[in-house]
């Protein structure tokens, strides 16, 4: 089963690059509702270091996929990709518009492309690897998948289990098992939809990104980590990696002082957005629409709706 996306709105980009508000924009415009295409926001908790849409903002218009787990709890692209069906079947049911909207690229890539064929997360497997030290989980990695070795991030600890421990339950390299990318029950891969993704020149983004993190930590964010620590955070390796609450983390077990963990997060968040921007003009069929500083929302929403193609909307 696979999401209906004919004339659906796909809107992707860096964080802090201003998508949210073109989909708030946009839902009103057309009577629809938001799915949010986020790793991080689908926790329970994680609001104020994922820029989670606020109660007002979640009251005025529907949003979707957010708070679906527990901080302890795991989450994967395939359950994404079935929850976000299942939200575009009931949208549009009710005859509105689905407008996705969100930064983690994989799952819009899982979400038009399908599922890749590397197996399922063994949980007794994973908890052996996320006890061994990285670097003999490296050197593994560089005798068996010797590819994946030269490109993977190796000071993402997520990343690296993974790797090693396809290796491990299939026998085979990971690089070997990521393509074709394949949808549920073998069918041919649908024709893409055309994702927009939006961009700003860099210091507008490194500006609106400082802005964000001061914000964040204005508000609570040192707080609400510590409430976190005590629902479960550090017990799920995935969660820890958002950005914010990891080096908040850090600077409650006295790695550095507070001004310097703000800097820190702004830095982090420059290179991830750096990061999520290369993704995007790789991995996806995105249509790039630049934002200017000060531009309303009503002028960027209007030019989102130039670039979609011209289809007959669904009743």
């Amino acid at each position: 089963m696979s999401a209906d996306l004919d004339n659906a709105i796909l809107l992707a980009g860096p964080t802090a690059v201003g998508k949210s508000a073109v989909a708030l924009a946009l839902v009103e415009t057309l009577g629809g509702e938001i799915i949010s295409v986020d790793s991080m926001q689908v926790y329970r908790g994680l609001d104020l270091g994922t820029a989670k849409p606020t109660a007002a903002e979640r009251a005025h218009v529907p949003h979707h996929l957010l708070d679906v787990v527990g901080i302890a709890e795991p989450f994967t692209a395939a359950e994404f990709v079935r929850l976000a069906t299942a939200a575009v079947a009931d949208i549009r049911r009710r005859g509105r518009m689905p407008v996705f909207c969100g930064g983690t690229g994989l799952y819009f890539k899982a979400l038009l492309e399908g599922l890749g064929t590397a197996p399922a997360p063994d949980p007794q497997l994973r908890a052996e690897l996320e006890r061994t030290p990285r670097p003999d989980l490296l050197a593994e990695l560089a005798q068996h998948d010797p590819a994946t070795f030269a490109r993977i991030d190796r000071q993402n600890p997520r990343r690296v289990v993974r790797a090693v421990e396809i290796v491990r339950l299939t026998g085979k390299p990971a690089s070997a098992q990521r393509a074709p990318w394949s949808t549920s029950g073998g069918e041919t891969p649908r024709s893409p939809a055309t994702v927009i993704a939006f961009s700003r020149t860099p210091g507008d983004l490194h500006a609106r990104i400082d802005a964000r993190v001061d914000a964040m930590f204005a508000s609570g964010l040192v707080e609400e980590t510590l409430g976190l620590l005590d629902a479960g955070l550090e017990r799920n390796h995935t969660a820890m990696q958002a950005i914010g609450y990891r080096q908040v983390v850090e600077h409650l077990r006295g790695e550095r002082d507070l001004r310097a963990t703000i800097a820190l997060v702004k830095q982090k968040t420059r290179q991830f957005a750096k990061r999520q921007m290369t993704w995007l003009r790789h991995q996806l069929p995105v249509r790039w629409l630049e934002m200017a500083p000060g531009e309303p929302l009503a002028v960027t929403a209007q030019r989102v709706l130039d670039l979609r193609p011209r289809t007959e909307s669904k009743s």
